[in-house]
């Protein structure tokens, strides 16, 4: 990559490093639609458990990675909301980042194609004079080329 790439690349990692790192805790406290079309048919009280009524979200099941360290939108363990929404954003942008710049290297030019040698014996040329001055004296000329 030139170097004059590098600072276009520096300034959108830092633009998405700050949205995810602030701006991102002023999106919606309810940021999935799934979450509330499942939730269509029943009521719900302030800690959105559901209180009556029927609806699909009622068979709902914790997912196997709910005990992650980056569940639901945090990092576990910071008892700052801010903090941890914004620090997970970061660590999401950081890691999305290393594994796309990764694959991005791996799969880079490097360098010139080398043209690939003929697979069988190559034609004599006709078009050039023999080694041997005699050759070309016995053959007869015809005056144009």
């Amino acid at each position: 990559m030139s170097k004059r790439h590098w600072p276009f690349l520096l300034g959108g990692l830092l633009v998405a490093l700050l949205l995810a790192g602030v701006v991102s805790n002023y999106a919606s406290s309810h940021p999935d639609g799934l979450d509330s079309s499942l939730l269509k048919g029943c009521t719900v009280n302030a800690d959105d458990e559901i209180t009556g009524g029927i609806c699909p979200a009622q068979q709902a099941k914790d997912h196997e990675l709910a005990d992650s360290p980056l569940a639901d939108y945090g990092v576990r363990g910071i008892g700052n909301d801010f903090l941890s929404t914004g620090l997970s954003g970061v660590l999401g942008v950081l890691l999305t980042f290393a594994l796309g710049g990764g694959l991005f290297w791996l799969a880079r030019r490097r360098g010139p194609a080398t043209p690939a040698a003929p697979a069988g014996p190559a034609a004599p040329d006709t078009t050039t004079a023999s080694a041997d001055p005699a050759d070309d004296a016995a053959t007869p000329s015809t005056g144009t080329r």
